[in-house]
């Protein structure tokens, strides 16, 4: 006769507790932005779904939501791919060319330290800067700002993974006649698309969501994203709560994208890197 365990009953109970505790505030979203404005007051449960609220949220007449969600789509693919081109030269620089430990060791050090940072500390220097630079209420403000705050966290994802390429395999390519350029690209970036496909969405996650930059980097809709647009439905003598959760759930749904796109990616990588082996 099997012998009952607990253990197992207190894991699955634990995960779906996880599970429910993250998802009810997602459902109670949902369910605010399929509300009429009197049925949010009321907090009644029994009421008619309705699209107005994201009628509202897409008309250019009421809202600036669609120029918004153009500005955050620009600000975290520029800030994905700026930082990955970076990231992937100094994790390369860093785990190949022979540096002086010291160095290496200063720099490392800078990088985390940066990483260790709260994001306020670069506000007034970045503010400056746009303002001396004539890139305030730009997009290209935010992007300047989200760089900062990524590039730590992808250079270190992408230092892990260059760290477990084989140096053999680039100076196998430099003996077939590749240079040293063409060994990153050729060779080694492909090996490590795992790597790449997860420090670029947690740059485009962390750049989708970001207010604080957006909100001190910018004044009007020509340079503000999805999140500072949302909070502005906070109005003086109303609070547009209808629309605030209809923008608050589109919001999600790219990132959502982006995680599923990575981890099907990621999954694909290592697959693929333990057939080859």
């Amino acid at each position: 006769m099997k012998k009952f365990s607990i253990e197992p009953v207190f894991r699955h109970g634990f995960l779906m507790f996880v599970v429910v505790f993250t998802l009810v505030p997602i459902f109670f979203t949902l369910m605010t932005s399929l509300k009429l404005f009197r049925d949010i007051i009321s907090g009644s449960l029994a009421f008619t779904p309705t699209l107005v609220n994201y009628e509202r949220l897409f008309d250019p007449s009421q809202s600036n939501f669609l120029r918004l969600t153009f500005n955050s789509l620009v600000v975290a693919a520029g800030t994905m791919v700026i930082v990955l081109v970076i990231a992937s030269l100094a994790a390369y620089s860093l785990s190949r060319f022979r540096w002086r430990p010291l160095w290496s060791g200063l720099l490392l050090g800078m990088i985390l330290f940066i990483h260790m940072l709260p994001p306020v500390t670069f506000l007034g220097p970045f503010y400056l800067i746009a303002r001396s630079l004539n890139i305030y209420d730009t997009v290209l403000a935010v992007i300047m700002g989200h760089i900062v705050l990524n590039l730590p966290t992808a250079t270190w994802i992408l230092l892990d993974f260059f760290a477990d390429v084989p140096k053999e395999l680039e100076e196998a390519a430099m003996v077939d006649g590749a240079n040293r350029f063409q060994s990153l690209t050729q060779v080694l970036l492909p090996m490590i698309q795992p790597g790449i496909a997860a420090a670029g969405a947690l740059a485009f996650i962390f750049s989708w969501r970001d207010f604080l930059f957006s909100l001190s980097l910018t004044s009007t809709p020509r340079g503000m994203t999805i999140p500072v647009g949302i909070s502005s439905f906070v109005q003086e003598y109303s609070i547009r709560y209808g629309e605030m959760a209809a923008g608050a759930f589109f919001a999600m749904i790219p990132a959502l994208l982006m995680v599923a796109f990575a981890q099907r990616y990621i999954i694909k990588g290592l697959t693929l890197g333990a057939l080859k082996g």
